[in-house]
């Protein structure tokens, strides 16, 4: 009896090692292998919110699910090796990996999950802060109550246009993670119409991003007229750090051209607050604004 209880006590402790098997695998900006099962859920753990770039092929044969930084994968039917796209929705990082689909043997035991961690030497990011020098130990609680912090390597007006542009209109697999960013939500219905008063054109928000002090916004400008129209950043009324057409024209309405996006960067609050009042009763001789 006391032999029978001790096998079942050595079984039911192997088990629940099986069970808590996790596979770790460690992103280094080298593609990460996945293999599946068709038909055999597999999870991963990447600790991360992130969107997986699904290539339009796959729709239909690989059912993925996210929540809460874990990735739920089901293979439908058998996938020849293709990589996905897995985006930090909060740096723009994005990761690699490789999936295959395979149908499995029978009684075949199901994949163990696997985990991504960082890895431990991870590559320098674009707009990373400049390191300092080395300090003593001594000195070290000093410097860092009265220090600075530390420089950018490229200016943070240039660096969020930058990233807002790719986000929009490029492949995430092109977008150069940014530390630190992170969308913020917009006011969809924002009126604009005191932006570009000299110009006939319809302005309408996309996106904005923040990091540190600073902010971007996307606005869409569309020509409303037959003539084509210059751009020209002195026209833009409000109050902007840097100001970026897309590109410097419009072409007339109707034509492919008739479209464009200008980011504007704001400190120290949103586009809302940047912009000039809608009508002259807002505004106080003295600098202030009457909400009506």
């Amino acid at each position: 009896m006391m032999k029978r209880l001790l096998l079942m006590a050595i079984l039911l402790g192997s088990f629940s090692g099986f069970s808590h098997a996790v596979e770790i695998q460690r992103w280094e900006r080298i593609p990460l292998a996945l293999p599946l099962i068709v038909s055999q859920e597999r999870i991963v753990f990447v600790d991360q919110n992130v969107r997986v770039g699904l290539p339009r092929h796959l729709v239909d044969k690989l059912r993925v699910q996210s929540t809460g930084g874990t990735l739920y994968l089901l293979a439908k039917e058998p996938i020849e090796p293709t990589r996905l796209q897995l985006q930090d929705m909060t740096t723009g990082e994005i990761m690699l990996v490789d999936i295959i689909a395979t149908t499995g043997q029978p009684d075949q035991p199901a994949l163990e999950p696997m985990k991504i961690v960082a890895g431990e030497t991870p590559a320098k990011r674009y707009a990373q802060a400049s390191s300092r020098p080395e300090i003593t130990h001594a000195a070290a609680q000093n410097t860092e109550e009265h220090s600075p912090p530390a420089p950018r390597e490229t200016p943070l007006p240039v660096v969020m246009t930058r990233y807002a542009a790719q986000m929009l209109y490029t492949p995430l697999r092109t977008v150069e993670p940014v530390a630190g960013i992170a969308q913020v939500n917009l006011k969809r219905q924002l009126d604009l119409t005191t932006l570009l008063p000299v110009l006939p054109v319809e302005a309408s928000t996309l996106g904005a991003w923040r990091l540190d002090e600073f902010w971007v916004t996307a606005v869409k400008l569309r020509n409303t007229s037959t003539q084509h129209l210059a751009l020209d950043p002195r026209d833009l009324m409000g109050d902007f750090v840097t100001a970026t057409f897309q590109h410097p024209y419009l072409g007339a309405k109707g034509n492919a051209s008739d479209t464009t996006t200008v980011y504007l960067v704001t400190r120290g609050h949103g586009l809302a607050e940047s912009l000039l009042p809608v009508t002259l009763g807002q505004i106080d001789p003295k600098g202030a604004r009457h909400e009506e």
